[in-house]
C-alpha cells in the first residue's frame, strides 16, 4: 500500500500541531529554507508563487532547518519574524526540521523516496562546487543537497517534481508543472 502524504504530522511555526491533511486537495511547493544562506533571497520568489497560485488551490509550504552548515540557527520565533519582516512572506511556514540523514523527518523521507534526484540544471554544477569551494559537505541525492531544495506536490498526495536549490522559485519549469497541476 503506498505512503500517504497527508498523514504525516508537522508542526506549524506557532508550535501549533497539524498534519499534511489540511493542505489535501492543494498543489503544494515544499522547500527547506533558511535565514542566512546565500539562496534566502528565494523567500521573495516564494511569496510571489504564493501570491500568484494560492487563490487556484496552490500552498508554498516552507520547512527551516539548520542542516546545512548552521545557516537556521534562530528559533521559530525569530525565523517567523525575519520571514515577515524581510520578505513579507505569508505562505505556510512549520517548526525548523531535519531534511537529512538518519533522523530526517518523515515528510522529508518520503518525499525523498518519490522522487529521488532533482534534475541537472545548468547551475546545478556550479552550485555544488561553489559549496565544495567553501568547504561545505555535499549530499549525494537522494538526499536533499541544500537549503531551498523544492518538491511539487499534486492535489492527490503524490510528488510530481522536485527541483534543484538553485533553481529560483520564478523559473519557467517550477511555474509550467504548477501550472500543469493546477490544471488537472
Amino acid at each position: 500500500m503506498p505512503f500517504d502524504l497527508h498523514t504525516v504530522p508537522v508542526t506549524r511555526i506557532d508550535g501549533s500541531v497539524a498534519t499534511m491533511a489540511d493542505f489535501r486537495g492543494r498543489v503544494l511547493l515544499v522547500t527547506n529554507v533558511a535565514s542566512k544562506c546565500g539562496l534566502t533571497p528565494q523567500y521573495e520568489g516564494l511569496e510571489a508563487l504564493q501570491n500568484q497560485f494560492h487563490g487556484n488551490g496552490f500552498d508554498v509550504l516552507g520547512f527551516p532547518c539548520n542542516d546545512f552548515s548552521g545557516q537556521e540557527p534562530g528559533s521559530d520565533t525569530e525565523i517567523q519574524t525575519f520571514c515577515t519582516g524581510n520578505f513579507g512572506a505569508t505562505f505556510p511556514m512549520f517548526s525548523k526540521i531535519q531534511v537529512v540523514g538518519p533522523h530526517k523527518h518523515p515528510l522529508y523521507a518520503e518525499l525523498i523516496a518519490q522522487q529521488p534526484a532533482s534534475p541537472q540544471t545548468p547551475g546545478k554544477q556550479g552550485l555544488i562546487d561553489g559549496l565544495l569551494k567553501f568547504g561545505a559537505s555535499v549530499n549525494p541525492e537522494p538526499e536533499v543537497l541544500w537549503n531551498f531544495e523544492k518538491f511539487l506536490i499534486s492535489r492527490e498526495g503524490k510528488v510530481v517534481a522536485r527541483f534543484s536549490p538553485d533553481t529560483l522559485p520564478t523559473d519557467a519549469a517550477i511555474r509550467t508543472v504548477i501550472e500543469a497541476e493546477l490544471a488537472k
